[in-house]
């Protein structure tokens, strides 16, 4: 029968990315000493990578949110302006 599916905690993960990103080691070896496939360490490294490029940081959603009231306030000057042209 095939084995059953691992599951990993978050907490593991975050570690085992976490270790690959500032241990000096290699990721192979990361891997090796933590029970896991390489492939599987390079899946969790990448979508950490992608949710930080989906989310940013608290402070700078601060800066989004104020530059997004910022530029709709400039199209509600200029929307009457381009209508007159």
């Amino acid at each position: 029968m095939p084995e059953k599916k691992k599951r990993f905690t978050p907490e593991f993960r975050e570690e085992a990315v976490r270790l690959a990103q500032t241990s000096g080691r290699s990721r192979r070896e990361i891997a090796t000493d933590l029970g896991i496939g390489l492939s599987t360490l390079r899946a969790w490294i990448d979508g950490r990578r992608d949710a930080q490029m989906e989310r940013p940081p608290p402070d700078r959603q601060e800066d989004l949110v104020a530059e997004l009231k910022r530029l709709r306030r400039e199209n509600e000057v200029l929307r009457p302006q381009s209508a007159r042209s």
